[in-house]
């Protein structure tokens, strides 16, 4: 069965029955829904098609400004986060993506309210009776712009600044439209950057830049050719190589993104980093983290 997908749910999904060393979990929470997979053996990784660890994916209702369903959201998102987040010791968040292509500015747009603390904890403490974390944010760009592999960049860094953990933000591809800017997965694994659209840069995970890696993404593209197999509910590969060929007939993918993407990147980013903020800052009210990263 044909797939393009950066979510574990969707993989695992796709598989009948349960499987070996996969542990699989799904909770209601009011308007949410939260699924955890961990992948916890080589051969689990292998059949699904993901590295092991562990993937959280929360599915919220589509993205408005409700300022009540907003914070629910945030909290619920922020909480999943800390479960993976070292509770002490400087964090650093990376914003993966190209700014000047929309479905793909997920991590500059969350990157740009990431209240970034490493420079300015003295000062801001004199403010607050809770202390800030040590937090560093950074958006990279990507190799067109800098030919230089994020990779090379986050290796030089950490050991540069030696953060505990890394988190890095960006843009994932979905297999079904349902999906897209709604499904928010959080994961301890790394992360391919550009896997999804078939452009994948060299992986990002513990072994490469030597501290944990967590990533967070939400989709915002997903394939002309999985849409098409979704929507007409294709089976058989024959039927999927026909439409492979009337999609895509120079053998180049096309990828299909909503109409309104820039609002849909705007909401998804406010969401993302008012979520990191408060999973790294637990003790302060969420109210006041949203004033802060407006100020900072």
């Amino acid at each position: 069965m044909f797939s393009r997908t950066d979510l574990a749910l969707e993989t695992k999904g796709s598989m009948e029955g349960e499987i070996e060393g996969v542990e699989f979990e799904e909770k209601k929470l009011k308007k949410l829904t939260i699924t955890k997979i961990n992948i916890k053996t080589p051969q689990a990784a292998k059949s699904i098609g993901k590295p092991m660890g562990k993937y959280v994916t929360v599915e919220v209702p589509i993205l408005s400004d409700n300022s009540e369903d907003f914070e629910i959201n945030v909290k619920v998102i922020s909480d999943q986060m800390k479960k993976l987040i070292p509770s002490t010791g400087l964090v650093l968040v990376i914003g993966l993506g190209n700014s000047s292509i929309t479905p793909d500015s997920l991590g500059p747009k969350t990157i740009k309210t990431v209240i970034a603390t490493r420079h300015i904890e003295k000062e801001i403490s004199k403010f607050f009776s809770s202390n800030l974390r040590s937090v560093a944010a950074l958006a990279p760009g990507v190799l067109g712009q800098t030919g230089i592999e994020i990779v090379e960049i986050l290796k030089s860094l950490a050991r540069k600044i030696g953060p505990k953990c890394v988190i890095v933000v960006d843009a994932l591809a979905s297999e079904q439209a349902k999906r897209l800017g709604r499904a928010i997965q959080i994961s301890d694994t790394g992360i391919s950057p550009g896997s999804g659209v078939g452009n994948s840069r060299p992986l990002i995970d513990e072994k490469t830049i030597g501290v944990p890696i967590i990533s967070v993404g939400i989709p915002m593209v997903v394939d002309a050719q999985s849409l098409a197999v979704d929507l007409m509910d294709l089976s058989s590969q024959e039927e999927i190589e026909q439409i492979q060929e009337k999609i895509n007939p120079q053998g180049a993918c096309m990828m299909v993104t909503p109409r309104d993407i820039d609002v849909l990147i705007e909401r998804a980013s406010n969401l993302l980093s008012s979520s990191i903020n408060l999973a790294l800052h637990p003790n302060f009210d969420f109210k006041d983290l949203k004033l802060l990263s407006e100020q900072i």
